[in-house]
Formats: structure tokens, sequence, C-alpha cells
């Protein structure tokens, strides 16, 4: 596995560097190339029951707003490649996250989520990072919420005997062999002889590819599974951690598992997560 394209998503209302800085430093450590991608979606207006309305004049009004705010993210892209190392742009009107699940076949990884925890986040733009993880047939890197850069010297793999978690670990391997450390931590209340086996196999697996691994079980104590998931990431210094999502469709939405729901809300860590 070897991340060649990055597809990064950009927000149109609030500019773009701080988000370009972060992917463009990664996609410069895997010598990858970078795509840029955003979309706007027109908000219909809400009215009180029975419905919604829809006014032509409206329509035309949000679509020009939001191709003005394209072009102007065009602008600074070409601007920031002309300066940092090319790449290229995509955009389009549309449900931002249904338009990036699309792209994504363009590329290896995903970045998306960026810097949602610092801004104001308008809902045009917005993505919803659930149901993205689950379409998108990639994996999905969520930064942090201060878009500080990936170092990613000490990994924390969340470690579940699922097809979910083993296709993470495939995905992140990248960042998994290059790393100082990496800790495969499983959280269990029982059966810990079988907890430890199973990330026995994730470590044997994981250093016959080159990585320096190790495993661990804990305890959740009175935690939940992602706080202590995060807590044990945080306790051993680690700035990413690796997961599986869980979860399935009703109606066009995810329904999220604690551990799951827990990480995409956890903005201190960096989380890459696949399905």
């Amino acid at each position: 596995m070897i991340y060649n394209t990055i597809l990064v998503h950009l927000g149109i209302y609030n500019g773009a560097a701080p988000q370009l800085k972060f992917a463009r430093e990664l996609a410069s450590r895997f010598d990858a190339n970078l795509i840029g991608f955003a979309a706007g979606d027109i908000h219909p207006i809400t009215a009180p029951p029975p419905g919604v309305i829809l006014d032509d004049e409206f329509l035309r009004l949000e679509t020009r707003e939001i191709e003005r705010r394209l072009v102007a993210l065009k602008a600074e892209f070409e601007d920031d490649s002309e300066r940092e190392g090319g790449g290229s742009l995509r955009t389009t009107i549309g449900d931002p996250t249904r338009e990036l699940a699309i792209a994504a076949r363009a590329a290896d990884l995903v970045i998306a989520g960026l810097g949602l925890g610092s801004r104001e986040c308008d809902g045009r733009d917005a993505v919803d990072l659930g149901e993205l993880v689950h379409s998108a047939g990639r994996p999905v890197l969520i930064p942090r919420d201060d878009l500080e850069p990936l170092r990613a010297n000490s990994v924390v793999v969340a470690w579940k005997d699922a097809r979910e978690a083993r296709r993470a670990v495939v995905d992140a391997m990248p960042f998994l062999v290059h790393a100082r450390e990496v800790l495969v931590a499983t959280i269990a209340d029982r059966d810990q002889d079988l907890a430890t086996a199973s990330a026995g196999d994730v470590v044997r697996y994981l250093v016959n590819h080159g990585a320096r691994a190790r495993a661990e079980v804990f305890s959740p104590g009175d935690r939940h599974d992602g706080e202590a998931l995060a807590d044990i990431s945080r306790q051993n210094g680690a700035d990413l951690i690796v997961s599986g999502a869980y979860g399935h469709t009703r109606f066009r939405e995810w329904l999220l598992g604690g551990v799951t729901r827990s990480l995409l809300t956890e903005g201190t860590l960096n989380r890459l997560m696949s399905a």
C-alpha cells in the first residue's frame, strides 16, 4: 500500500490556506500527487409545515454565491500551487459528502474534516464524516482541530478483530512502517487471552512488513472504549490513531458504533479510519 495520490476536502467559506498546508506537507512526505476538492450545496428555504419552499430566484442567487466562492478558491489554490509545487483542483455544486466520496476513486487517501473545531462550519460545504468513511471506499484521514502537522512518530492502532480494523491496518501501512513505535491497543474487560492472541497476530503481521510494533490489552475501567483509546493515545505520545469505522446504513444515514462516534469527535488527535 502506498499513497500515490491524496485527495483533500477544502472548505469554501473561510479560506483554504491552513487546510492546504496540512495536506501539502503530507503529500510531500509520501511524494504524492495532491488533488484539492471543494463543493457547495444549496440550502432550501425552510418553512413551517407542510414543508420546504424552493424559489427560483433564491436558487439562482444561492448557485451564483457558491460559484463565486468556488472561483475564489480556485484562484487561491492556483496561487498556492505556484509557490508550493503543483496539484489540481476539482469543484462542483452538490452534496459535499456524496461528491467527495465519488471523487475518492481518484485517490489512495482522503483528507477531510479539516479544522472543524476551530471555525464556524457552513452546512453548505460541510462533510458528514461518518457517511464519508463508509461510502468513499478509501481510508479517510481526519486531522486534529488545530491542524498541527502530522508527525505520526507514535501511532496507536485501535484493534478489534473485525473486517473494518483489518482494512484500516492495511490502509494505514505507509504511516505504520515509518513510525518509531506502533501500539496495537485492545480494550477488553473479558476474554483477555483471546484479545492478547488476536493483537499478537497483528503485531507479527506489522513486524513482517517492517513496522516496530507491540501490543497491549487494556481495561476500559469506567470510560467508554472511545475515550479509553484517546487517553491511551495521549499517554503514549501518539498523534495518530488508526481505527475501523463500524456502523450500518438506514435511509442513507450511518448509525455509528459508540467507539466510531467518539473518535469522530475527538479533535485532539489525528484519526485514520476505514470501513
